[in-house]
């Protein structure tokens, strides 16, 4: 069951986040592909992670194995170049996209920062989140050093700026949470061993 979390703070994220998305959803379409790109990240990425961070308990549908399969799959299939310039020419298409986006990033956050299986313990949910690191990683490599635009419409070297955005942006989001991650092991260990200490 999902609850808001209680305080400003997590009132704030969960509009942010929200705010995020129909923002990135509605805003015309740019003959850029590396606005474009910050457009996807932000839909599938970092208003989804605002949203979570504003919620606290489970989402069922948001099982780590299942959830990171899922938001792999939506990143990369999206952006081969049949789908991307088919979802560019159709708007049902293009509102699909965004959807698979943001759903999608709504499970694997919810995997990695609310309630889960016992067995995804906050030490386990370390590696989960460096192979979640590594998808747009290694995507964003495909654009920056690719020798040819992928799509109809964009240069190569736009499409080497939409490759730098998704580095920067992945980076930047996985080492924050790899940190608030890092402090919760450490918290949730300086707990027990003043309960060990207390007798």
């Amino acid at each position: 069951m999902l609850h808001v979390r209680s305080g400003y703070p997590g009132r704030a994220a969960l509009l942010i986040g929200l705010v995020a998305i129909v923002a990135a959803d509605v805003a015309p379409l740019d003959h850029r592909f590396s606005v474009h790109m910050a457009q996807h990240l932000v839909l599938g990425d970092l208003g989804p992670l605002c949203v979570v961070v504003g919620l606290r308990g489970r989402l069922r549908l948001a099982h780590p194995a299942v959830a990171l399969p899922l938001w792999a799959a939506s990143l990369v299939v999206w952006h081969l170049s049949g789908p991307y310039d088919a979802a560019l020419r159709h708007v049902w298409l293009h509102q699909l996209q965004h959807l698979c986006f943001a759903a999608a990033g709504l499970a694997v956050w919810s995997a990695v920062l609310l309630e889960g299986p016992r067995w995804f313990t906050l030490v386990r949910r370390l590696p989960y989140v460096l192979v979640l690191w590594l998808v747009p990683l290694a995507l964003s490599q495909v654009f920056i050093w690719s020798s040819h635009p992928f799509y109809r419409g964009y240069s190569l070297s736009d499409q080497r700026a939409g490759g730098g955005v998704m580095l920067v942006e992945g980076s930047v989001v996985m080492i924050c949470v790899i940190v608030w991650l890092l402090l919760r092991i450490l918290r949730e260990a300086e707990a027990k061993q003043r309960l060990l200490e207390a007798g």
